[in-house]
């Protein structure tokens, strides 16, 4: 078998996918904030 070598794979892929999860994250929840402050507003 190969040895492994710390810090020697390519996690380019991997860090693009966990932006892209944490943009989506949060994008969400700026709109569930939106949506319950205007549902506050508008329907009490």
């Amino acid at each position: 078998m190969a040895e492994h070598k710390l810090g020697s794979m390519d996690i380019e892929v991997q860090e693009k996918t966990f932006d892209g999860f944490m943009s989506f994250v949060s994008k969400t929840v700026v709109c569930i904030l939106v949506l319950l402050v205007l549902m506050a507003i508008f329907i009490i």
